[in-house]
């Protein structure tokens, strides 16, 4: 009888362990710090004390005047143009964008906290940031590695090694970085303004760097894809991909290396894609994201890549 009941309590206890591992990998919303910064020593120059560190100038924001259209935003700092492309049986939103400096260049987490099951549509995390344009991230919090630099802070450290990563410079310019061989606050020091963490990588100098074999199976099946790309400097690419319904069938990655290769683009990464595929522009979602292919709908994510004040 006892080896009964201490069996029947293992299972119960087994049966509960697991599904609080179960909540706490999909459900649960933890919120965490960034990862503590190493703080340099720094030697104070006579141009600091001249500009003054830490102040803000007491400056009135004069307001934008910008052209607006279904496709279209034009105004003295950001110029954005959406067009639709038919490419390997699918469509493809192609936004073009031109900015005059790299600060239009940002991104946002859902909530605006960084944490575990945290999470909000590509939508709601632009319109309370402010987007013009957003496309998901790479929806870190799927995830328990991989690089977090977001907008100059260092939230996750711990990396894969091997892993390649996009690194967007504080001065707007794509490179790819290494999981293991750098570490992200050597990337932070180096002048890295964000780190994604997904991929693959896409296009190395304007070439397909996406191996024809090795990769996992679903980067080698089609279906709904987001990336990002660098022509040149401060002049980008956002690409979302329509997928896994009859009317558009997704893309590999590598299709969609070869069509970014089309647009002119050097440096192109690719970003979460499946359901949460989703570019928002001028306070609507532009294509037709899908977990499923029946339901058209956003998948809730981590993070944005976006284009604002």
């Amino acid at each position: 009888m006892k080896k009964y009941l201490w069996g029947l309590l293992y299972s119960l206890g087994l049966a509960v362990f697991t599904v609080y591992l179960l909540l706490d990998t999909f459900v649960i919303a933890r919120v965490y710090v960034p990862a503590p910064e190493e703080v340099p020593e720094t030697k104070v120059t006579g141009e600091m004390l001249d500009i003054g560190i830490g102040d803000t100038p007491e400056t009135e924001a004069e307001p934008i005047s910008a052209m607006v259209t279904d496709s279209l935003y034009v105004d003295e700092q950001i110029a954005i143009e959406i067009t639709r492309h038919r490419w390997d049986n699918s469509d493809v939103y192609v936004a073009d964008i031109l900015l005059m400096s790299p600060e239009y260049l940002k991104t946002a987490l859902a909530k605006g906290v960084y944490g575990k099951n945290v999470t909000q549509t590509t939508s709601e995390i632009a319109e309370a940031n402010g987007a013009i344009l957003a496309v998901n991230g790479d929806y870190y919090g799927s995830r328990d590695s991989g690089y977090v630099l977001r907008n100059g802070v260092v939230y996750r450290a711990a990396g894969k090694r091997g892993r390649d990563v996009l690194v967007i410079g504080e001065d707007g310019v794509f490179s790819i970085g290494q999981e293991g061989a750098v570490t992200v606050k050597a990337m932070q020091s180096a002048g890295a303004r964000h780190v994604l963490s997904f991929g693959p990588v896409l296009l190395k100098d304007g070439e397909v760097a996406v191996p024809a074999r090795g990769l996992s199976g679903h980067a080698t099946k089609r279906n709904p894809r987001t990336a990002i790309g660098m022509v040149e400097e401060l002049h980008y690419v956002f690409v979302t991909v329509d997928g896994r319904t009859a009317k558009s069938a997704g893309l590999t990655v590598q299709s969609l290396a070869k069509f970014m290769a089309t647009l002119g683009v050097q440096t192109a990464y690719n970003l979460d894609g499946g359901g949460s595929a989703a570019m928002f522009f001028n306070g609507q979602v532009v294509n037709r994201p899908t977990y499923d292919g029946k339901v058209i709908e956003e998948r809730k994510v981590s993070d944005i890549v976006y284009i604002g004040y």
